[in-house]
């Protein structure tokens, strides 16, 4: 199990790097005028390679290089155009500052190269982890057990159900094989440990934490926790918060209540709740409830005798008409 955290942690390590230096072409490009990634999703993608690849080549025409858009981008081949024409603007008035010049070619050629050398590293990383966790023994008691296959409904060994976990956890909205096993690195596979998962949540300081001091009690922040733990849980919730799923609804009904960052900590909870009863029992799959969850569990009766005194308060007079399903 320390050789899965450190393995975990070394590939968290690279890919914050690798992001370090991402963000370091991209501020080259601003330098030089280069709008790319106001147009482009991801200038790393294939569009922003090809584009990135021609500067550094020496192709200075800014219809040549919108031309070379892929797939999607092809539709924004105007924009592309026009964002490259900054550059060619710069050239024309004979700047300074804002040419993508050969001193620009070389450092960005630099910086993809470490881009990429990082790229590699962070695959090689991964298959090692992946090795790692399917080495674990096999965790004492019942708490997790061998799962089954989906398919054939045989018992898989301990090897082949750990690596479902990853599978399974990637199933979570937000969630990926990449989080799942920074997860599963920190949190390890054998929920035994912790016992329920109220303690996972406490242990992890995602739990809602209440500061008493005399006769006043008040809420208090939830704390700092495992930093790698809580990075892969905040991934999780960012992206489960713009899905139209039951965490994402939850996240927006927390939201009108309470700041956005406390309501994503209570979705970053919900995310390790439901990860811990995924792990204490392999044979368990993720089942969104809906985003309207809590709109079919409403009284209807209830709520519309509630609406009624609130109108009648104000003044109104209320007349009901049934209408058809």
């Amino acid at each position: 199990m320390r050789h899965v955290r450190d393995l975990a942690r070394a590939r968290f390590d690279l890919v914050e790097d690798r992001s370090r230096v991402k963000q370091r072409i991209e501020k080259l490009l601003e330098d030089a005028l280069v709008k790319i990634s106001s147009v482009a999703t991801d200038i790393f993608g294939v569009s922003g390679r090809q584009m990135l690849g021609a500067l550094i080549a020496g192709e200075r025409d800014p219809m040549v290089l919108a031309q070379l858009a892929k797939r999607r981008a092809r539709a924004k081949t105007a924009e592309l155009a026009q964002a490259a024409e900054l550059a060619q603007a710069a050239e024309l008035a004979q700047a300074a500052d804002g040419r993508f010049t050969e001193h620009h070619a070389r450092l960005a050629r630099l910086l993809l190269d470490q881009a990429d050398d990082l790229t590699r590293r962070i695959d090689t990383v991964t298959l090692l982890l992946d090795e790692a966790i399917s080495a674990l023994d096999t965790p004492p008691g019942d708490t997790v057990t061998s799962g089954l296959d989906p398919d054939t409904g045989e018992i898989l060994p301990a090897p082949a159900a750990y690596l479902s976990a990853v599978a399974r956890i990637s199933a979570l909205p937000g969630g990926g094989p990449d989080t799942a096993r920074a997860v599963i690195g920190e949190i390890g596979l054998d929920m035994a440990i912790f016992g329920t998962a109220g303690r996972l949540c406490s242990w992890a300081k995602v739990s809602p934490r209440t500061v008493q001091s005399g006769r006043k009690t008040g809420r208090g922040a939830t704390g700092k926790g495992n930093p790698y733990l809580k990075a892969a849980l905040g991934q999780m919730a960012m992206g489960a918060s713009k899905t139209d799923t039951f965490l994402g609804a939850r996240y927006r009904r927390l939201a009108k209540r309470m700041p956005k960052a406390k309501a994503l900590a209570a979705i970053e909870r919900s995310i390790l709740v439901v990860i811990f009863h995924l792990l204490a029992d392999p044979a368990v799959t993720f089942s969104d409830l809906g985003a309207d969850y809590h709109n079919k569990r409403v009284d209807k009766q209830r709520r519309t005798r509630s609406l009624i005194s609130q109108l009648q308060a104000l003044g109104h007079t209320v007349t009901l008409t049934t209408t058809a399903a």
